[in-house]
């Protein structure tokens, strides 16, 4: 079988190194020494998902030079480094396999967008849905949004990538499959405030509701279909992360809930909320378009240390009243 490349030596990055693995051999670019040394050594990702034994078809380097026989790159760097990451290599034609949330901070670019410009003549994928990394890792069921514009490359990077516990559904809206994935973070850490401030079950499925609404409003101005915006990548998405500690930019929310400041929660990580980042992007990029985001702008005001917990919320609850659908 063809040789599938993965850049990005984290948890989602090796979870997926694991999915490509059960189709044959898969090469991991990782910056860390010791994550490669341990993926080469140990088969375990032992930084950043441990205790989960990787399949021996997964080899690990440091050097972005060894990718270039793959058939299909696995694209899982940070949002702000996807640039500077794939501007670093030669031009490519494979296709590239985007599995990154979130904006672009200088241009509220969206991934894929950033992608064309840094590598044109690659074909582009977006991978997103509902996914904690451990569990996908662990051959646990699953199912993701393969947004490609061409039909049979996607038939093709699907052919690769299915299991029967790994399941892609295949989409033409690179734009929606990406919009929920970068707002989805932004509204889980709305979600993980809630849950820290104790302000009840009632209170956070009422902001799952009207996070959608705004993650459908500025995913329609920007594009987007409401089919892709209600489907995996979207509010399937938005479900998993805004409920589960296992969440990170839940749990950050969480730690803000229970008064901690967003720089403490933010300055030991060695793993991305990725939300924290998108959040003012996402909220310029929305006020640019005229959108209304409240939560959104509720969570860049904690962040930035703007206002306090009380005072978000007192702001979200005293917003006059109106029609649902709006």
């Amino acid at each position: 079988m063809s040789l599938v490349g993965v850049i990005g030596g984290g948890a989602w990055g090796t979870a997926l190194a694991q999915v490509a693995a059960e189709g044959g051999d898969t090469l991991l670019w990782a910056r860390e020494p010791e994550v490669v040394e341990s993926v080469n050594g140990a088969h375990e990702n032992r930084l950043f998902l441990p205790s989960i034994p990787l399949n021996p078809a997964i080899g690990a380097t440091g050097d972005l030079a060894a990718l270039a026989d793959c058939s299909m790159l696995l694209v899982v760097t940070p949002a702000q480094h996807m640039r500077s990451v794939l501007e670093s290599m030669p031009r490519l034609e494979m296709p590239l396999i985007l599995c990154s949330k979130g904006m672009e901070e200088a241009t509220t670019l969206l991934m894929h967008e950033v992608a064309r410009e840094a590598q044109p003549a690659a074909p582009i994928a977006i991978v997103s849905g509902p996914t904690f990394a451990h569990e996908v890792a662990a051959r646990l069921p699953a199912a993701v949004t393969l947004a490609v514009e061409e039909q049979s490359v996607g038939e093709a990077i699907r052919a690769r990538l299915a299991r029967p516990w790994f399941r892609p559904y295949l989409s033409d809206d690179l734009t929606g499959a990406e919009i929920g994935g970068a707002v989805k973070n932004v509204l889980a850490i709305a979600c993980g405030v809630v849950e820290g401030r104790r302000l009840g079950l009632n209170a956070r499925s009422a902001l799952i509701s009207r996070g959608f609404a705004e993650m459908t409003r500025f995913g329609l101005a920007r594009g987007a279909r409401r089919d892709t915006l209600a489907g995996l990548s979207g509010l399937g998405d938005l479900v998993l992360t805004c409920s589960s500690t296992s969440s990170r930019n839940f749990s950050l929310g969480k730690g803000l809930g229970e008064g901690r400041s967003a720089a403490e929660l933010l300055a030991d990580r060695r793993t991305v909320a990725e939300g924290a980042h998108t959040a003012p992007v996402l909220k310029r990029a929305a006020d640019s378009a005229g959108v209304d985001m409240p939560i959104v702008g509720a969570v860049c005001a904690l962040l930035a240390g703007e206002a306090s917990v009380d005072e978000v919320v007192e702001r979200l609850l005293s917003r006059p009243l109106k029609a649902e659908v709006h």
